[in-house]
């Protein structure tokens, strides 16, 4: 099953979480300061009516607190150099994806972004990979459209990837991916365009319990979802799109670091034997981007 996308339930036949191989979990988090953070333009809905109207003195206040809540947590914080004219360089989730391969090798799969100015973030973040000895990989046709790990997420503790598209990947990206880490992708698709990336609406909690905000997927989703998960909360949409609920940041299994006020999530996490962090990610919110997007996970 290494290496295969799977779309519907039907092709699943022979894969479930009992023969995905274990796949450790991430050591650290890469971050980059918001130097340059700004909402230039509307790039997703919650962009929408925040054009010029960041806070950049109260924005570095949340980002030291996001990086201050992961250091606490025992992951080391790695920094990526702030590039002038790039304002979205911040959510370090999208330019990249990275994990480790079957071989337990790190890799680092480019993104290949919609949006112009978001590509330009990509070359930095290739080298900032290269030169701490992760394999580079590409997709392999450069016309596919792929927002690493905006829409691209491990399952907790699994071998095992989940794949968005819909409105920003490109369900052909997947193929390279999976290639890239020796791993079967599960593809997702979404079709509501407030849930942009995957991230925005599939939390992966622990390896049987996740947490979607349901109204974002189609039924063969869903499906999918109900089939490899023994356990689905669903985020009601005040939590889920005023507080970005499903754009946690979940630690080893064990803790999530959410945006404050999401109090029926909350819950649902606590229930679920997780510690809740709570944190105000309120100014990245304005760009579409909470506490998930602000990081990417290093292996």
């Amino acid at each position: 099953m290494s290496g295969k996308v799977f779309r519907s339930v039907k092709e699943l036949k022979g894969l479930s979480l009992k023969n995905c191989p274990a796949m450790p979990w991430p050591g650290g988090v890469l971050m980059c300061a918001p130097d340059h953070y700004d909402v230039v333009d509307v790039k997703n809905p919650f962009m929408a009516g925040h054009v010029g109207r960041v806070d950049r003195a109260l924005a570095r206040r949340q980002w030291e607190a996001v990086k201050a809540a992961f250091e606490a947590e025992g992951k080391e914080v790695s920094l990526i150099e702030p590039q002038p004219r790039l304002e979205d360089m911040v959510f370090c989730a999208n330019p990249i994806f990275a994990g480790l391969d079957s071989k337990g090798k790190p890799v680092c799969v480019l993104g290949h972004m919609r949006h112009p100015s978001r590509r330009r973030e990509v070359p930095a973040f290739e080298a900032w990979f290269r030169e701490r000895g992760y394999r580079i990989a590409k997709i392999k046709d450069p016309g596919v459209l792929f927002e690493g790990a905006g829409d691209a997420l491990w399952h907790p503790g699994k071998r095992l990837i989940w794949g968005g598209h819909g409105f920003r990947s490109q369900p052909e990206a997947y193929a390279s991916v999976a290639e890239a880490f020796d791993a079967p992708v599960i593809l997702l698709k979404l079709v509501n365009e407030r849930f942009y990336h995957l991230d925005t609406c599939f939390c992966p909690l622990t390896p049987e319990s996740v947490l979607v905000y349901p109204s974002a997927f189609d039924g063969e989703s869903l499906e999918l979802i109900l089939k490899m998960f023994p356990v689905v909360l669903t985020a009601s949409e005040p939590d889920a799109v005023r507080a970005m609920a499903c754009n946690a940041a979940v630690l080893d299994g064990k803790t999530a670091l959410i945006q404050k006020g999401a109090e029926g999530v909350k819950r649902h996490m606590q229930v679920m034997g997780l510690k809740v962090v709570e944190l105000e990610t309120s100014e990245f919110v304005k760009s579409g981007g909470s506490v998930y997007c602000m990081k990417s996970f290093l292996y």
